[in-house]
């Protein structure tokens, strides 16, 4: 009797104990569509053009996230996805297109992380890959940026693994302007980025 007690209790510890690590397992994998809208800010070129009047395309990107939960209230997100294509005009004429490759990590802190809406805050830093540069002229652009995030959004639970999500980032991107080797403006991308998407909690 008292060794099936014994196996009892060690059967419900267990099932008990796994039962809490699904409830509470750390990943969270996010699909979002954002959108993109460069601040188009910089300096004039060569002063001459006056400034501000670099502009870069919006788009609708697809994006996948992964975030870690150190606590219940904390937790680390790696945004990922694919180069992206813009096309830059100046003074409103094309003058040819980049891609960049943004990967973001920021540092968040989930307020109500048991409730149904969940709201956070995040901050952190960006990484952009400046690639595939085809201006007219011999126009181009540095390759490498580096430069802070921030982050407010919020998650609607549906059940205990799949939730709504609301996302919204600023994020810094700037790159020098050179032509035939020397320096004629600097763009600040700058961009927004407005997120709606679907995560899963494992």
């Amino acid at each position: 009797m008292k060794r099936t007690v014994i196996t009892i209790a060690i059967a419900a510890a267990i099932l008990t104990a796994g039962a809490a690590f699904a409830q509470e397992s750390p990943w969270m994998v996010r699909a979002r569509a954002v959108h993109i809208d460069p601040a188009d800010r910089s300096s004039p070129i060569g002063g001459v053009t006056e400034p501000d009047l670099i502009t870069v395309s919006k788009k609708t990107i697809p994006e996948v996230d992964i975030s870690y939960f150190f606590t219940p209230n904390w937790a680390a997100e790696l945004v990922l996805t694919y180069p992206q294509k813009h096309t830059v005009k100046v003074d409103g004429t094309s003058i040819g297109s980049f891609k960049h490759l943004p990967p973001t990590l920021t540092l968040q802190y989930h307020f109500l992380p048991d409730a149904t809406f969940s709201p956070y805050l995040g901050a952190g830093i960006n990484y952009t890959r400046i690639s595939g540069v085809r201006l007219d002229n011999d126009i181009n652009l540095e390759k490498n940026s580096w430069g802070l995030a921030l982050q407010a959004g919020f998650d609607v639970k549906l059940n205990r693994n799949w939730s709504i999500n609301v996302d919204v980032k600023k994020v810094q991107i700037r790159s020098d302007v050179s032509m035939a080797g020397e320096q004629i403006s600097r763009v600040k991308l700058d961009p927004v980025l407005f997120g709606v998407g679907v995560g899963y909690r494992f």
